[in-house]
């Protein structure tokens, strides 16, 4: 019997070269080869110009990651064999005298995480070879030389050695005068020595040393690129935009160009459409005789792409028509807008990266409607692309215009800058990143400013609620994260000066401190000094009748509506006054799913009336105060159901305890009594006989309904009254009743024939046929468990998520935030479980809920009211369970509906699927 035979051992293949007229891997393998490698190979593919070079896997990543940094078998003569592959493209060789072959090793995760992590330029310099160099040709290029090595010695020290960069940078700034601001005029070569000198006694100080071996190099620097995967900066960025922590990054070792060679070099970023207004021209910046790290760093002011003076357009024309050119195929190619980098080299340009593009919700949006247009992509492919988020950019608050140009004639414009991010805000000013978080996490809106941002910032970055820098471009880390983020920023505020130490902004003769308040406007660029008022954006009043339906407006309601015809999952609003009923159906909201009750109860004229029916000593003062009640409740609901003509209306009997309609201090107390006629001793001692240690878990809801069962009456006969009248006069008024905090069937069992024998007798005596759905709140955990039971008595179920959150993590939503904000940024918790639906527990009850419900009921309508219903994460969740509808603030309808419409779609709550790499 012959042996069975052995399957063929298949070696795992961890480097993908690109460029010189081939490459290996293609954008397909963005999973595989990271964004960036995944770019350059199809580029390479195109036959755009692209400096040759290799990628090593996300996989080679991981197994680094998960082996204390050994690399897997193989790699190691991969990685040799792509080398002599470029040092053949080339014509030169690593660590050769004559003619060195330099290399850049730059990080290229899934998705893009701008500035998280590392990059090391000019591999492949020792001192030796820059004395060579140095020497050859009279001296001529000595300047280069000397200034790559330089930057190698700042990287490398940084990236790969972890020596503090601010002493790096301060021995640098100590050594030699300070760059031209606009990158050109490099100092000159005795400078430079100064500096590399500098640099090595930093190196010196921490017993460190750049190694003189090539190789060593290059292993270093691929180790520590892949090591930055798991840098606090990168796990924050992940954490703050829900990336996978499994992913890995991609490596790419790549031939250098050098834009830092004198005449004819520059570098540059570019998009292919402007990421800000979405307008269809080539925009970006670049810098003359600089690396592109010079562009992006936000450490120089750089120049426009475009026509003007001093633009690529007019300094290098040829390069810019071919830049253009390339734009216009990347484009088509992806369909999509692209972020690129790009070398001048002598003249000659190369790509060294293509990618998509970050944007802001404005132009997201337009980019999506316009590229539709263009026939680039279709309806669902525009709805993929853009992101809820984009539409709360969109409807982001600007300044009040009146008083910001009051602002502005009393000499409060303190300065302006480049507009990267929408929107505006006001706050007060941090100079620190943690100190940001700090004071954000105290209370109150922050702004950070800084002479520029770096990656090190993103958690109070993400903690401020705008974004200042006096230095950068529109490419600048700054720019890119805040647009990321959807916050107002302003970059290049050139004429405002930060003295960290001091904590001082000044401007002019002006100085501004840590804490005071700042404003800044994020479409225009302004800074003022001061704290203005919001209102809402041009688009929100566009949609609500009352602005000018700009091109903006026009866009959004266009992709809403190619939303509403995906979309099963229907999306009502949280509205407790007519003005917020007529703002949710004007911004497409398709009933209400949640009328509070007490809301109204609260009004300042009607709170007496609610005292004197908590505070009556008999049966008749009682009534006389429920009198007074009925007709005031009776309008509200008139003019919500009017203004939801056609629409259902879903009311929720009073919720809250009434120990909070009463005051708690004993001044208050004295005046109540005055007011009420009743001795003070009266009101005492209903003040003590309603306290609750836990009112959350007390005496409210449906066990008030039941044990004082003339307040629900009050409320029903006011609900059904009110639609009798609108009947009358011809308004279609759909209103559903809901009874909050069920946990037992037998309180839905008597509420709801009671309230069913009230609403058929009061529709007798007003002569008018009445179907009135009557159903319930599921927030009590025991209801969902018994779900079929308490489906037998309800017409529908509407999910309070807010306090079956609360309920299922025994956390008080009140005094939660005390930890809450620790638990996340220590990984206890992913997310804030109010913001964001806890699906694995909160979700699975949910679950239950619908499938019970469904058992007792076939046909029972599923609705969820509480925050969740405005989360686009929660939504797609929601999508999956089957629930009817979801019901949101009015302001949240619009990203409900994408929400809902991405949901069918399959697309997910949050990065678009090229975001992902998917």
């Amino acid at each position: 019997m012959s042996s069975p035979e052995k399957a063929p051992i298949v070696a795992t293949k961890y480097v993908y070269g690109f460029g010189g007229g081939d490459a290996e891997g293609s954008a397909e393998l963005k999973n595989l080869l990271g964004g960036k490698g995944a770019g350059l190979a199809e580029m390479s593919r195109l036959g755009i110009p692209v400096p040759p070079g290799f990628t090593l896997t996300t996989e080679a990543c991981i197994h680094v990651q998960r082996n204390d940094g050994a690399w897997p078998p193989g790699l190691e003569v991969e990685v040799r064999a792509q080398l002599a592959r470029l040092e053949e493209l080339r014509g030169e060789r690593f660590g050769d005298l004559e003619r060195p072959l330099l290399v850049s090793v730059r990080s290229g995760a899934v998705v893009s995480m701008p500035g998280m992590m590392d990059t090391v330029l000019d591999l492949g310099l020792t001192r030796e070879i820059v004395e060579a160099r140095c020497g050859a040709d009279g001296g001529r290029e000595s300047g280069f030389w000397l200034d790559c090595y330089r930057r190698l010695l700042m990287m490398f020290g940084d990236v790969v050695l972890g020596l503090p960069e601010s002493e790096l940078v301060a021995a640098v700034a100590e050594a030699r005068r300070e760059q031209d601001g606009a990158g050109g005029g490099r100092p000159g070569s005795s400078e430079q020595r100064r500096a590399i000198a500098a640099l090595e006694a930093v190196y010196r100080r921490y017993d460190k040393e750049l190694p003189q071996d090539p190789s060593a190099q290059l292993r270093a620097a691929i180790d520590a690129v892949f090591a930055s995967w798991s840098n606090r900066r990168a796990h924050e960025y992940r954490r703050l935009h829900g990336i996978p922590e499994d992913l890995g990054t991609g490596a790419t070792v790549q031939t250098m160009v050098f834009g830092n060679r004198g005449a004819g070099c520059a570098s540059g970023v570019a998009f292919t459409r402007n990421p800000a207004t979405g307008e269809p021209v080539l925009y970006g910046e670049y810098l003359l005789d600089a690396q592109g790290e010079d562009v992006v760093a936000g450490t120089h002011t750089p120049r426009p792409i475009g026509a003007g003076a001093g633009s690529l357009a007019e300094e290098m024309p040829r390069a810019y028509d071919e830049l253009r050119e390339i734009a216009k195929v990347l484009e088509q190619h992806f369909r999509n807008m692209q972020d690129v980098e790009f070398t001048v080299d002598h003249g000659r340009l190369y790509m060294l990266q293509t990618r998509t593009g970050k944007r802001s919700g404005p132009a997201a949006v337009r980019i999506a409607v316009e590229m539709v247009d263009e026939g680039l992509i279709d309806e669902r492919e525009a709805l993929r692309r853009v992101e809820p988020q984009h539409l709360v950019q969109m409807m982001a608050p600007v300044f009040d215009a009146a008083e910001r140009e009051r602002a502005r004639k009393e000499g409060q414009l303190l300065a302006r800058g480049l507009p990267a991010g929408p929107g505006a805000a006001s706050g007060r000013i941090a100079f620190d990143a943690q100190r940001a978080a700090d004071m954000a996490h105290e209370g109150g809106p922050v702004l950070l400013v800084r002479d520029e941002t770096s990656p090190e910032d993103i958690v109070g970055m993400y903690a401020s609620v705008g974004i200042l820098t006096t230095r950068g471009g529109m490419t600048s880390h700054a720019a890119v994260v805040a647009r990321g983020l959807g916050k107002p920023c302003v970059v290049g505020a050139g004429d405002l000066q930060v003295d960290e130490a001091a904590g001082v902004l000044h401007a002019g003769a002006r100085a501004i401190r840590e804490g005071e308040w700042l404003s800044l406007d994020g479409t225009s660029g302004e800074v003022l000094e001061g704290r203005l008022t919001t209102q809402p954006s041009q688009v929100l009043a566009a949609l609500r009748g009352k602005g000018e339906k700009t091109r903006a407006a026009l866009a959004f309601e266009r992709l809403l509506q190619w939303a509403d015809r995906e979309r099963r999952l229907r999306v009502r609003a949280n509205a407790d006054t007519p003005e917020d009923a007529r703002t949710a159906r004007a911004l497409g909201a398709e009933g209400i799913g949640l009328c509070r009750t007490e809301h109204m109860f609260f009004d300042a004229e009607r709170i007496p009336w609610v005292r004197q029916l908590i505070l009556a000593r008999d049966e008749k003062e009682r009534q006389k105060a429920l009198a007074k009640l009925l007709p005031v409740q009776q309008a509200d609901f008139e003019g919500i159901l009017r203004a939801l003509h056609g629409l259902p209306v879903t009311i929720r009997l009073l919720d809250p305890p009434l120990h909070e309609f009463l005051p708690r201090e004993g001044e208050a107390i004295a005046r109540l009594a005055a007011d009420m006629d009743v001795p003070i001793e009266h009101v005492h001692a209903k003040v003590e006989s309603l306290a609750e240690s836990n009112p959350m878990l007390g005496h409210r809801g449906c066990r008030l309904g039941l044990t004082t069962p003339e307040i629900y009456d009050m409320q029903v006969e006011a609900i059904v009254r009110a639609t009798c009248r609108l009947v009358r006069e011809g308004v279609e008024a759909h209103p559903e009743i809901m009874i909050p905090l069920v946990g037992v069937e037998e309180e839905i069992a008597r509420l709801r024939r009671r309230t069913a024998d009230l609403v058929a007798r009061i529709a007798q005596e007003e002569g008018i046929e009445l179907d009135i759905p009557i159903g319930t709140m599921i927030e009590v955990p025991r209801a969902a468990l018994i779900a079929d039971k308490i489906a037998r008595h309800a017409d529908f179920f509407s999910f309070g998520t807010n306090d079956l959150t609360q309920m299922t993590y025994g956390f008080s939503r009140d005094d939660v935030a005390r930890f809450l904000v620790r638990y996340v940024e220590d990984g206890v918790l992913p997310y804030d479980p109010f913001a964001r639906l806890d699906t694995e527990g909160v979700g699975q009850l949910v679950e239950m809920a619908c499938r019970l419900g469904r058992q007792g009921r076939p046909g029972l309508k599923l609705g969820i009211c509480g925050e969740h219903g405005g989360d686009p994460h929660s939504i797609e969740f929601f999508a999956e369970v089957g629930l009817d509808y979801v019901s949101c603030s009015p302001y949240r309808v619009p990203i409900a509906r994408l929400a809902a419409a991405r949901a069918a779609l399959g697309t997910g709550a949050g990065m678009s699927d090229e975001a992902i790499g998917r």
